[in-house]
């Protein structure tokens, strides 16, 4: 009778690869992203093409560069291109778009160690270097179609907004955030093959409306929150960018305590701050302090006190 084969952990192998978890992401982004094109027209596939081209350049010259594996073919660079162009204004020049990805794979991605060693999401590190070097451009929603400001301008401002366009997406906004309904069909697809689950985004999107009952002045409103949940770059935010393997939380206590501080943060920046958008620097935010909630909610393992563990297990 032959004997048990016995190894080191971990014991549990599964087929899933960073490849195919991105082509899900990249899938579950096409309803987004289709919708960006036909919104705003064929220059938003121009400006998503540039974004791609730029961060798998980027990645690929700098592995040359360095000497470097190349690993443009795990994908990774495709959806960080992809998620800052839907993240951006239509109307955004070539070439910042371009210098947008490149500092998100360069200097937010590579010079951290690649995939897997950054702090912060690589896309909206880019989006905010693009909003601090060029405001101007970054806020600029007028196109053929629109010329107004967006809904969530105008809810700050005390205007009135029309709750079905927001939802389905016929209002000015960055490429793919302005309609609800197409991001949450790329959610669906997300949860449905396991990319995700709900633990971020539910304690997000549950601690914002929270957040808006308590200080938005307008009490328990249905729809000012409608408007507020629809509205902005929340949506594709808690599904797409805060539940980023790389810069969550290891355990779902974990992700339960991110997801409040980023519905709290992100209550703050909109009813309290001059901008009527907050998630990217929300998400930015909860990213720097990830290592610190990870500290607290990771559980000790089988066999060590507490004390033991926090000393490395000596």
């Amino acid at each position: 009778m032959s004997l048990p084969r016995v190894s080191s952990n971990p014991h549990i192998r599964s087929g899933a690869t960073t490849q195919l978890l991105m082509f899900t992401v990249i899938l579950a982004l096409m309803p987004a992203f289709g919708y960006g094109i036909y919104n705003f027209g064929i220059r938003a596939l121009f400006v998503t093409l540039v974004c791609v081209a730029s961060a798998v350049l980027s990645e690929l010259v700098f592995a040359l560069i360095t000497k470097k594996k190349i690993r443009v073919s795990d994908l990774s660079a495709v959806v960080t291109g992809l998620l800052l162009a839907l993240n951006l204004p239509v109307s955004i020049p070539f070439w910042q778009a371009a210098l947008g990805s490149a500092f998100a794979i360069i200097v937010v991605k590579e010079l951290f160690g690649g995939l897997g060693k950054n702090f912060m999401n690589p896309a909206l590190a880019g989006r905010c270097f693009l909003i601090i070097s060029f405001p101007v451009a970054m806020t600029n929603f007028a196109t053929d179609t629109y010329t107004g400001a967006t809904p969530l301008a105008l809810l700050k401002s005390g205007e009135s907004v029309d709750i079905r366009a927001m939802v389905f997406g016929n209002i000015p906004g960055t490429i793919g955030e302005t309609s609800m309904v197409m991001i949450l069909i790329g959610a669906c697809i997300l949860l449905l093959f396991g990319v995700i689950d709900l633990w971020i985004p539910g304690s997000y999107i549950l601690t914002f409306v929270i957040f808006l009952i308590l200080f938005g002045g307008h009490g328990f409103d249905p729809a000012y929150i409608s408007a507020h949940l629809a509205g902005g770059g929340l949506m594709l935010g808690a599904f797409f960018m805060a539940t980023d393997y790389v810069t969550r939380p290891v355990s779902k206590k974990g992700q339960v305590v991110f997801g409040i501080f980023l519905g709290i943060m992100t209550g703050i920046f909109r009813i309290f701050g001059p901008s009527a958008e907050g998630v990217s620097y929300a998400i930015i935010l909860g990213n720097c302090i990830v290592p610190l909630i990870d500290k607290f909610t990771v559980p000790v393992p089988f066999g060590l006190t507490a004390s033991e563990f926090k000393k490395g297990g000596r």
